[in-house]
């Protein structure tokens, strides 16, 4: 049976996404989140929203809602009329031939070796950043400036 993560495009696109393992799309994440707060404090927000459509996408991947949905709801807060109003939530728009042709255009734009590099011109050194918390959507939230506990309020707890 086909899920909304298996229809994903995967970062690099010689690895399926069932083959990525869980701590290459946490770096995944934490790099497209801390490119996405850069660009925030930078006053990019264009390029601050497509950072946060890769992290959304990934989210989705890594079976993490909460993290999906704020990184939705912060697009449409900046750009309501963004594509993503189209559908109710990130596993939805990822089913979708439109958006899968916007989200393969974002990791061309993107891509995973282009984005460190980003990252680290900015003097932003993850290293071992994601060891120092409990779980990846607390490592996460912790990157979006919020908590898990903020990220229940705003979406329901995430385990249901």
């Amino acid at each position: 049976m086909e899920t909304v993560a298996s229809r994903i495009p995967s970062c690099s696109p010689l690895i399926p996404v069932h083959h990525k393992s869980m701590s290459n799309l946490t770096h995944q994440l934490g790099i497209y989140l801390h490119l996405a707060r850069a660009s925030r404090q930078r006053r990019r927000p264009l390029v601050r929203d497509r950072l946060l459509v890769l992290a959304g996408a990934t989210a989705v991947q890594m079976n993490l809602p909460q993290i999906a949905a704020y990184c939705r709801r912060e697009i449409l807060l900046h750009n309501p009329r963004h594509m993503l109003r189209r559908w109710p939530n990130m596993d939805e728009a990822l089913l979708d031939e439109d958006f899968q042709s916007h989200l393969k255009q974002l990791r061309r734009r993107y891509p995973c070796e282009q984005a460190e590099r980003m990252l680290d011109s900015l003097g932003i050194q993850m290293a071992r950043e994601r060891d120092t918390y409990f779980s990846d959507i607390e490592y996460a939230a912790a990157i979006l400036g919020t908590t898990t506990d903020a990220l229940d309020e705003m979406f329901g707890a995430g385990d249901e």
